[in-house]
C-alpha cells in the first residue's frame, strides 16, 4: 500500500512518529515521508538518525493551529497519520484553551486541509481517555475523534476517508510512567510514588501500535474506531516488576486520572463489533455510504457485534500480565 506513496504523519518527531516512520522506511519503498512538527531541534536529530535515507525525507516545521501551513505541507500527499497532541492529564486541566487549541481545532484543520488536498486516507490516533473521559485531555480527544469520523460526510464527490485507532499506554513512551520509574531507580530513589493499588493500565508496545495502525490503513472503510485487543497491567506490578526491593508509597490520584481506563464503552455495545484482534466501534450516523458493512472490512476479515452491555475495559479484560511477563517485556524494551 504504502510503495510509491507519499505519507505525512504530523507529530512525527514523537516517540510513534519516529518508530513509524522508521517502519515504513525499512518495510516499503515510500516515494516521501513528511515529518510535520514544531521542534526543529527534534527534526534535525531524526534527520541524523536517518541520514542514509534523507531523499525520502520531507521535514516540515509547523503547527497544526496553522491551517494554511498544513495545507501546504498535504501538496500530492497520499496517506496521512495524525500523532500530533498535547497528552498530559494534569497539564489539560489547568490549560484546557491549549488543549482545544491543538486537539479539537488541530483536529478539524486536518481533516479540511486533507479534503482539499485529495489526501486518500487519513488515520488519526486516539487514546482509552477518549472513552467515556473524565479529564480535559479525554474529552479534547473524544472530539477529535468525532471530527474525523464526522469528516466522512463532507467529502462530497471526494475520495478522502477518515478513521480513528485508539489504544491504551505505550510502553517507554514519552510522558509514560515506565521511564519515570526507570528514572527514579537511576536516583536511586527510596520509594516508588503509587497513584492507587488497585490502578490497572491497557499496555502495548510501540512496535505493536505502529503495526496496528499500518494495517488499519488496510482494514478501514472510513468512519471506523480501530481498537486492538492488548493486555492489562497492574501499575503496582510494573513496580515489582522493576525493582522488588523498593517500597511503595500511595499518593493518591492526579486530576482526572482512573483508576481504571475504557477503549471500548458500555453505552457504544451496539455499536461494537468484535475481530480476532481487534474491535471497531462503527459510527453511530451513517457516514460516505449507507451500504458500509462493517462486518466485513477491506482485508475482508469478518467480525460480529458484541453482547449486550458489553465493555473493553482495562480491569475487565481477560489478557493480563503478570510480573514475569512484564518483566521479559521490560528486557526487550
Amino acid at each position: 500500500m504504502f510503495n510509491n506513496k507519499s505519507i505525512l504523519i504530523t507529530g512525527g518527531t514523537g516517540s510513534f512518529g519516529q518508530k513509524f516512520v522508521k517502519t515504513l522506511l525499512f518495510k516499503y519503498n515510500p516515494k516521501k515521508i513528511i515529518i510535520f512538527s514544531r521542534d526543529e531541534l527534534k527534526q534535525f536529530n531524526m534527520l541524523n538518525d536517518l541520514k542514509k535515507y534523507e531523499k525520502k525525507l520531507r521535514f516540515f516545521l509547523g503547527d497544526v493551529r496553522d491551517y494554511d501551513r498544513l495545507k501546504f505541507a498535504l501538496s500530492e500527499v497520499d496517506f496521512l497519520v495524525h500523532a500530533a497532541a498535547l497528552k498530559q492529564v494534569p497539564a489539560a486541566e489547568y490549560n484546557p484553551s491549549e488543549f482545544i487549541k491543538t486537539n479539537v481545532i488541530g483536529a478539524e484543520n486536518i481533516f479540511r486541509a486533507s479534503i482539499q488536498n485529495k489526501v486518500k486516507k487519513v488515520v488519526a490516533l486516539s487514546t482509552d481517555k477518549a472513552a467515556s473521559p473524565i479529564n480535559l485531555y479525554g474529552a479534547s480527544k473524544l472530539m477529535s475523534d468525532k471530527l474525523f469520523i464526522s469528516a466522512n460526510n463532507f467529502v462530497g464527490s471526494g475520495k478522502t476517508r477518515f478513521s480513528v485507532v485508539r489504544y491504551g499506554n505505550v510502553i517507554n513512551s514519552r510522558g509514560s510512567v515506565l521511564p519515570y520509574f526507570r528514572e527514579l531507580i537511576k536516583k536511586n530513589s527510596k520509594y516508588f510514588p503509587i497513584t492507587d493499588a488497585e490502578m490497572t493500565r491497557f499496555w502495548i508496545t510501540l512496535e505493536h501500535g505502529v503495526d496496528f495502525v499500518i494495517k488499519s490503513f488496510s482494514r478501514m472503510h472510513g468512519g471506523e474506531i480501530f481498537v486492538p485487543k492488548i493486555p492489562s497491567i497492574k501499575i503496582i506490578d510494573l513496580a515489582l516488576a522493576l525493582d522488588q526491593t523498593k517500597k511503595h508509597k500511595i499518593i493518591g490520584i492526579r486530576p482526572g486520572e482512573k483508576i481504571h481506563e475504557v477503549m471500548c464503552p458500555k453505552e457504544d455495545y451496539l455499536n461494537t463489533l468484535e475481530f480476532k484482534d481487534h474491535f471497531i466501534i462503527k459510527p453511530s450516523v451513517k457516514v460516505i455510504d449507507k451500504n458500509i458493512n462493517y462486518k466485513i472490512n477491506k482485508l475482508k476479515e469478518k467480525g460480529k457485534f458484541v453482547e449486550k452491555d458489553f465493555e473493553y475495559n482495562s480491569l475487565n479484560n481477560n489478557y493480563y500480565l503478570d510480573k514475569k511477563q512484564i518483566k521479559n517485556i521490560l528486557n526487550e524494551n
